[in-house]
């Protein structure tokens, strides 16, 4: 074995020289690249925090904004006809920093509003309309790719943009943070989960919530009656029913319950998203559940 012990048993190339002639000769397909980083992780050269987050970077290139965005129906909008002190409620408990500015109906985009102008902008006059204080929206289609929408936050210095569809109405927005956590995963901030805690509701019907976090809390906050001998977690929970160790993105759904994936590894689910159907019949719920 050559100096630092990386290169191959056999005289083979190290994984640095397989990567670099990854990068630097003729293109090679993405299997071929995750397999040698994959290499480097089973040698300890990277961890598996760093590998998740270089095949998001490879994943971004794939993606597009459709992927991502949140859809029209579930954007916190305001009238641009509203007066300031009209919306400082909605502004408050959302907890966004910047809002689109809509026209007759949310198809109709017509700014951005931004949170610490509306505070500024109260304390001079509240009887001001959101139009007069608006700032310009950046308008991309459901098209573009992620790696290019993402250059072009950077150098626009913007943090949000309206998604638009063929005819020019307005789809959903995505944000730079959106991006961002295709590669590092879901990206919480200060109004997510205090640290002892299992579970973040981020609306009526969304949550965030640990894998980790057990059934028995679960039940308990929800009213449920998970029940099995092979796991406690909910965590194990969705791992019983996709049946493999799923990747970010993926979904799964128990009754009421749709689990989706926002941050694993190749070995567990760290993170989970939730949405919860209120309408939906408990009795189908565990009627649907086999533990």
């Amino acid at each position: 074995m050559s100096r630092n012990g990386l290169e191959e048993h056999g005289g083979g190339r190290s994984w640095i020289d397989r990567i670099s002639h990854f990068l630097t000769g003729e293109p090679q397909d993405r299997e071929d690249l995750i397999e040698v980083l994959n290499e480097a992780r089973e040698r300890h050269l990277i961890d598996s925090e760093a590998l998740a987050m270089i095949e998001g970077v490879l994943q971004v290139s794939e993606m597009r904004v459709r992927d991502i965005m949140v859809p029209r129906v579930q954007m916190v909008v305001v009238p641009k006809d509203a007066e300031l002190e009209t919306i400082f409620p909605l502004v408050t408990e959302s907890g966004h920093s910047r809002f689109p500015v809509i026209g007759d109906d949310k198809s109709e985009v017509v700014g951005v509003l931004m949170a610490k102008d509306l505070l500024k902008k109260m304390r001079e006059d509240s009887g001001l309309l959101v139009q007069d204080i608006l700032c310009p929206a950046r308008f991309v289609p459901e098209s573009k790719r992620l790696n290019v929408l993402l250059k072009e936050f950077r150098e626009h210095r913007s943090h949000m943009a309206i998604v638009v569809d063929e005819y020019g109405n307005a789809a959903g927005l995505v944000t730079i943070e959106d991006v961002l956590e295709q590669i590092v995963g879901e990206i919480e901030d200060e109004h997510d989960f205090v640290e002892e805690e299992y579970i973040f509701q981020r609306s009526e019907h969304d949550y965030r919530l640990k894998a980790l976090m057990p059934l028995d809390d679960f039940n308990d906050y929800f009213g449920t009656d998970f029940r099995s001998e092979e796991f406690d977690t909910v965590g194990g929970l969705v791992l019983h029913h996709m049946g493999h160790v799923p990747e970010r993105g993926e979904k799964v759904t128990l009754g009421r319950f749709q689990f989706t994936v926002l941050r694993a590894d190749t070995r567990r689910v760290h993170l989970l998203g939730l949405q919860v159907n209120k309408d939906f019949d408990e009795e189908q719920t565990m009627q649907g559940f086999a533990g």
